[in-house]
């Protein structure tokens, strides 16, 4: 089979499995099991596959055919501008949690342009891309990365040994903002916010594969986030800034609970760019 017979069944394949991203998903399985680049894969179509990258081929389109998210079939997904190695044990990183680091990054400018002593937390971190990337634009910030998981919390050091970063990104296993050591420059939280009768709606991808502790924000899905509100003073300075991402149609209830956690709190709802309310900037 030559590379570009491969190209050509593997689309097939998955186009007729209903896939929508057939083309894209083809060239990236393609280009993993080959090890080789977008323009290797089109330039070398006479290239003969050997029947070890014949079997992984299958064996990747297989796992793709049962629904398994491409990102975990790689090993990898991209996020704010950069790689990060994610599988089975974290959630894989949404486009729209970029506005989160985007926000977070302006607070830090506008308001601390020396950066020197500067602190972030990053609760719930996952495979750590929101602290990691912090840490790759504010180079002279200190940031906390915060999980209660320590399967999570071990892919967030592979990614901050992979970026370098280990020296700025601190990782803490535990309950929300307990185990915060002092109190920080600002909060930044993606927390689980699906309701309990948006999980049965979830497509295969997401409720078959990704981890549920990651999801599941109870009956309104807020549940996470009061738990979070309630922990919040004494760990963060005077005029620090709480960022959230949030769900859609979740903003009126987030205002109403952060309005009677923190009377005095300036709240700035910051859509995403579907015109979703995504992010909840809280300045205290």
């Amino acid at each position: 089979m030559t590379l570009r017979e491969a190209l050509v069944l593997t689309r097939q394949t998955l186009a007729a499995a209903t896939s929508d991203e057939a083309d894209i998903e083809s060239e990236l399985l393609l280009c993993y099991v080959l090890g080789i680049s977008k323009t290797k894969l089109y330039s070398e179509p006479g290239r003969v596959l050997t029947p070890t990258e014949i079997k992984e081929l299958q064996c990747s389109v297989n796992r793709r055919l049962l629904r398994e998210p491409i990102d975990y079939i790689l090993g990898n997904c991209d996020f704010y501008g950069h790689d990060f190695y994610v599988d089975h044990r974290v959630f894989i990183p949404r486009p729209e949690t970029e506005l989160l680091v985007e926000k977070a990054i302006d607070f830090a400018h506008y308001h601390n342009t020396s950066q020197n002593q500067f602190i972030l937390a990053d609760i719930g971190t996952g495979s750590g891309v929101i602290a990691i990337s912090l840490a790759l634009a504010l180079p002279k910030a200190r940031i906390y990365a915060i999980d209660i998981a320590a399967s999570a919390l071990h892919v967030a050091h592979l990614n901050c040994q992979r970026h370098h970063v280990t020296h700025q990104v601190t990782l803490l296993q535990g309950n929300l903002l307990e185990p915060l050591p002092e109190p920080t420059n600002v909060i930044i939280a993606n927390l689980p916010y699906v309701k309990d009768h948006e999980m049965r709606t979830l497509t295969p991808e997401i409720i078959d594969f990704e981890p549920t502790v990651a999801l599941a924000g109870g009956k309104d899905g807020l549940d996470i986030i009061r738990q979070l509100l309630i922990q919040v003073p004494g760990k963060i300075h005077p005029n620090g800034c709480l960022l959230l991402e949030i769900g859609y149609g979740q903003d009126k209830a987030i205002n109403s609970l952060i309005n009677s956690c923190f009377p005095q709190a300036n709240i700035k709802l910051v859509p995403d760019l579907s015109g979703i309310n995504r992010i909840a900037k809280i300045l205290l």
